[in-house]
This record gives C-alpha cells, structure tokens and sequence, in this order.
C-alpha cells in the first residue's frame, strides 16, 4: 500500500508554478511583501535587506535567514516551513494555482476597493444590508470598476464568497453560530468578544511603523455576541486557532442524527459502528491533517512563488500617489474611485483602515492560510457528510448579535460548509489583511490538498467502500476510491 502510494506521488508530476512578474518588473519592489524588514519614509523596503530576504529564499540556508536585517520587534513568519515535505497527500510545492493578479491590473484595483468598502461597512449589521445606504454605494461604486470582484455586485451577494451555497440564507454559515458539543455535558456558545478600539493605522507615522515591524499591540474586546458583522467576522478570525472553525463543524456534524455521508459502509452494517474508521477518530483527524498540511501549501506559494504585499501597503501606494509624494501605476479605476475618497473624508488618509492594531502578518499574502486550511478541511467534511442534508433548526444571529432566532429557510449542509469556508476565507478581508482572489484562490489550494490526502487515504479501509464522494467548490461531483480521483 505504501509502494503504491509513493508510486502514485513520484507519476504525479509537477509543473512550474507562475508569478505575475511585478518583483522583476520593479527596482523599488513598490507590489512585493517586505513587511517587518527597514523601509524609507515612503513605505519602501530597504532593497539590500530585500536582496537578503531573496537571498535566504533562494538558498534555504537557515543561516541566511537570521542574517536578513529587520526594522523592528516584529520577527518574520515561519519562512521556512516553506520548505516542508509531506508523507501523505500533495506536497506543498504540489498544488498549483493562479498568479497573484498584478500590481497595475484593473483586478487589484477592484480588489482594493473592495477591501476599502470591506472596512467602511465593517459595523454595518448584515442583517441591514437591504437597507443600508453605505452598503449601497459600494455596491454602486464596485459595480462601476472594470474588472468585477466576484462577477456583478448586487445587495445579495456583496462580500458573499463564490461557491455553491454561498448565496443561499444568511451570511453567516450555521456552523458559526450553532452550539458547538464538546465532549460530555459540555456545550460551547458561540458568543464572542467585540472589538473596541476602532479602527487603526489610518495615521501616516502608524502605519509606516507597523511595516517597519514597530508599534502594533493587542486589540481590545468587550461583550459578548454571536458574529453579526463585518467587525465580529474579522476579530473571529484573528482569534481563532488552525482548523477550529472545521472541528467546530465536525463537532457539531457528529451530533446531527443521520448526516453521515450516503457512501460510508456504516449506512448498511446492521451489526458495527463507526469509531476508529469513518467516525469521530477518524474525521477529526483527517480534519487536522489537512488543515496542517494546506499551511504548507500556503507558505509555498506565499514565500517561494508570489510573495505579494498586503492591502495595507498599497493603500499606502495610494495615499503616497494621491498626495504628491511619488507617483505608482496603479489603476485609475482605484485612484478615482468613490471608495478611496470616502476613506479619505473619513481619515484624512487614504491608508486602509485595519480592524487589528498589528495589521496584517508577517508573511506574504497570496494565498490567504486561513482559505487553504478552509479549503482543505472543508473538503474533508464533504467526503465524511451527507452535503444533500438539510441543516436542523438553522438559526440566524439578531441585528445586534445578543442572540439567535430561529431561521424559517432550508439550509443543507454542504452549502453551509461551503459558506463557512468562505466566511473564514474572506473573514480575512474584513480586517483589511486580505483580498478575495486570496481567499478564492486558497480555498482552491487547500482542496488540492485535501484530495490529495483522501486519495491516499481512500486505500486505507478493509470495510466494503465504494469510496469518497464530494462536491468541488467549482460544482463537479467526484468520487475517490483506491487512490485515483474521478468525476461522477
């Protein structure tokens, strides 16, 4: 079994992945992650210590990487679990994925603008969403773009994710807001603390100290609420630890009566049940690998492929351009926009303002780790679940977020798990450390991975199995049975 899978691995194959060529395209690497390493007063990284980062890249010497000078506290993150091999599933250096969109494009200047409106409307209930005027002009404003983030913008599907089921109920998943079983008679309550301070690095001398890897601090919270908007969404995943949303799910899955999946053999033995193999042993754990092993994909592709700067500096490129200080090529579309203005009469910045005070991380952003985690883990969920299932009792959060009230509409269950893929994928961008092409784009990662993973694991089983069976956030249906793949 183990020959065979190796076998299977070594035939897989890989090809080159793509960049979009901004870092050889410009000397001041204005599109490319630096944060945390020495900038100039205009938000610029240093380009020797650059030319170190690169350096330890390119070499993977561990040495080289304590030799990369930094510009503050603020240490970067992990670079080299960027390097890590994997024994079971697709190897981080695996998956492939499109380039990050450019610095120039019409793409990155919608995407900004929606992360702009992303942090306008962050207090907005989305309950209020069908009357609020705010969330209107953006609509307005992000329908005027070239390039469209999620294809039409409309009240329904503003900041809602691209994936079936997305678009069906509230805007938050059930799995978000059910009661979470945790083991005897304890029961977890989805309340959480609010942010309180605000919004920050909307000042010049912040924000240059956050990307010299200065300043930043812990972001105060008060209350208690179910999520209910943009800001509740953007402190949940800030606080959250990897994959506990997706083991939250499975938890609560486990205690749905007859949800497992039509496929698993537990369905028809009259004299078994499932424990170590096809129940809660088994799901949690492959939950787990596969969060873990979508963070290796990620950090590929963030370190090795893409290295893209975070929204907050090119709001910076913005403020920089449009107050005279030096001119970037980013798309008019952004620049002229009604959302950079509102930001502007809001600050009297044109800075992205954050939900958390240390802004984003320190590691590049594309793809977005909670989306390949996302991705990844919410595919092993299908593979275990019946995605046909309606949710039970499905609730909605009031206006407010002090409670629940009982939701009158049909949720199934593989459209509220794809729906809180997105919610933890595009969560990200509420906070402002984000784009959608991120989230979309790691969501897409991770579930390489994640197939990857259950085709090796699909040999594992002595009981009668027909296989996995899942639908792909693209829609196609899928079977995987003795480590191959197909479409059903």
């Amino acid at each position: 079994m183990r020959v065979l899978a190796s076998q299977s691995h070594l035939s897989s194959g890989t090809t080159q992945p793509q960049t979009n060529g901004d870092e050889g395209k410009y000397g001041d690497y204005r599109a490319s992650f630096s944060k945390a390493l020495p900038h100039n007063n205009l938000g610029e990284v240093d380009p020797v210590a650059y030319g170190k980062l690169l350096y330890a890249l390119e070499t993977a010497s561990p040495a080289a990487f304590e030799s990369i000078p930094l510009g503050g506290s603020a240490r970067l993150a992990n670079p080299q679990a960027a390097y890590r091999y994997e024994l079971t599933g697709v190897d981080g250096n695996g998956a492939r994925i499109r380039p990050a969109p450019a610095f120039a494009s019409a793409e990155t200047a919608a995407e900004m603008a929606e992360v702009y409106w992303n942090a306008l409307c962050r207090d907005v209930p989305f309950a209020a969403y069908g009357s609020s005027a705010l969330v209107a002009a953006a609509v307005a404003d992000l329908n005027a773009f070239t390039h469209k983030v999620g294809g039409s913008v409309s009240l329904g599907n503003i900041f809602r994710g691209e994936t079936p089921g997305d678009l069906a109920g509230p805007y938050i998943s059930q799995f978000l807001w059910k009661d979470i079983p945790y083991g005897g008679n304890t029961t977890i309550v989805q309340r959480y603390g609010r942010p309180t301070g605000g919004d920050y690095m909307t000042s010049y001398n912040e924000w240059l100290a956050v990307q010299r890897g200065q300043g930043g601090g812990a972001t105060p919270k008060a209350g208690a609420y179910y999520i209910y908007d943009g800001r509740t969404l953007g402190e949940w995943v800030h606080a959250d630890f990897p994959v506990q949303a997706f083991l939250n799910a499975a938890l609560i899955l486990l205690g749905v009566p007859n949800a497992s999946d039509l496929g698993s053999p537990y369905r028809s033995y009259a004299k078994q049940g499932s424990f170590i193999t096809f129940g809660a042993a088994d799901i949690l754990d492959l939950v787990s690998k596969a969060g873990n092993l979508a963070l290796t994909g990620a950090w590929y592709h963030k370190w090795l492929v893409n290295r893209r700067q975070r929204p907050e500096v090119t709001g910076g490129r913005v403020h920089n351009t449009k107050t005279g200080a030096k001119t970037y090529d980013l798309h008019s579309d952004l620049l002229n926009s009604d959302a950079a203005a509102r930001v502007f009469a809001a600050n009297g910045t044109y800075l992205l303002p954050m939900a958390f005070a240390e802004g984003s991380p320190t590691h590049p952003a594309y793809p977005a780790g909670h989306a390949c985690i996302a991705g990844a883990c919410t595919t092993v969920l299908k593979a275990f679940f019946n995605e046909d299932a309606l949710v039970p009792n499905p609730v909605v959060a009031t206006p407010d977020g002090a409670s629940l009230a009982p939701y009158g509409g049909a949720l199934t269950i593989g459209g509220e798990l794809n729906k809180l893929a997105n919610n933890i994928a595009l969560g990200r961008d509420w906070a402002g450390v984000h784009y959608r092409s991120e989230g979309i784009e790691g969501i897409n990662c991770g579930e390489i991975q994640a197939i990857g993973l259950l085709k090796d694991y699909s040999r594992t089983y002595n009981e009668s199995f027909a296989g996995f069976t899942l639908t792909r956030f693209n829609g196609q249906k899928i079977r995987i049975s003795n480590g191959v793949a197909t479409a059903i």
